[in-house]
């Protein structure tokens, strides 16, 4: 984390990373419960059966979920680098490297992460970025 950057708008930035974070895995979540045709076009071209949709879509809410409540954000963080990854890997494996879908799902890990990482003291501790910047968040 920079010098120049402040602890109090590390964190209001890291919140807002986090809510962009949830704001559209939750929409994606919904538009997969209710299985519109984009998704069932979407679903098709990666090969997974439309029947899935509701699933993937419930199992994206629950992670998301858990993200978001400050008690479980780190495990909702973990579930949800795992269901971005499992995105990744569906592409890579047609051949689509650097889709757009694949780009989201990476831009979303980092935001994932990255918005936890300014809000959280915890985890800047567990991961700092040098020893300067673990001594000067620790708040």
């Amino acid at each position: 984390m920079p010098d120049t950057l402040k602890p109090h708008r590390a964190v209001w930035i890291g919140r807002l990373a986090s809510a962009v974070v949830v704001a559209a895995l939750l929409l994606d979540g919904a538009m997969q419960l209710f299985a519109s045709a984009e998704i069932a076009s979407m679903m098709r071209e990666t090969g997974f059966a439309m029947n899935l949709s509701p699933v993937l879509g419930g199992i994206m809410i629950v992670c998301t979920l858990l993200y978001a409540i400050p008690a479980t954000t780190v495990l909702g963080a973990i579930l949800l680098t795992g269901f971005l990854g499992g995105a990744i890997c569906a592409h890579v494996r047609l051949g689509e490297l650097g889709s757009p879908p694949e780009i989201i799902s990476l831009l979303l890990g980092v935001l994932t992460w990255g918005g936890l990482y300014l809000r959280d003291p915890r985890i800047r501790a567990l991961l700092p970025l040098s020893r300067k910047s673990s001594e000067n968040y620790s708040s």
